[in-house]
């Protein structure tokens, strides 16, 4: 096979994977970058049960990755990861066009303003602490996804 048939075949494969996504009839997907076992499985639990569909990573090069397979409506991002932190992997995702406007949220246990101010300078659109409200988590994401679960 070609370089540039198998270049084309990744194009294709990728518009139809964003077709999907942004149909009326795909939920949301949202990818979930944390190293904590547990609030992954939280969080996977929790936007599940609210009509997203969730892909997970554990650290930062994983959540690379991850995005570059599946095109994530919206990625929330631990900043505390091993490896490649948080803020590094928002900066290298930034710097894929096809990442320059998706939403990312911080989703951290960094929770000084200037935690905060770093986050944004880095790249994220948003910012929530941990320990986390799960009402709130979700009035945040319904912000930056439109046609949220709740807003069909």
């Amino acid at each position: 096979m070609s370089a540039i048939f198998e270049a084309e075949t990744n194009v294709e494969a990728k518009d139809t994977i964003l077709q999907a996504q942004t149909g009326s009839a795909s939920p949301t997907l949202i990818l979930i970058v944390e190293d904590s076992d547990d609030i992954r499985a939280l969080l996977s639990e929790l936007l599940e049960d609210e009509g997203y569909r969730v892909v997970t990573a554990s650290n930062g090069e994983d959540g690379l990755k991850a995005a570059q397979v599946h095109y994530p409506q919206l990625i929330l991002m631990d900043l505390s990861l091993p490896g490649m932190d948080g803020w590094e992997t928002v900066r290298n995702l930034r710097r894929l066009p096809d990442f320059a406007q998706t939403p990312i949220v911080a989703l951290t246990a960094h929770a000084t303003k200037r935690d905060e101010e770093r986050a944004l300078a880095a790249g994220c659109t948003g910012y929530i602490s941990k320990p986390f409200d799960a009402d709130r988590l979700l009035t945040e994401l319904q912000a930056f996804v439109p046609g949220s679960p709740d807003q069909n």
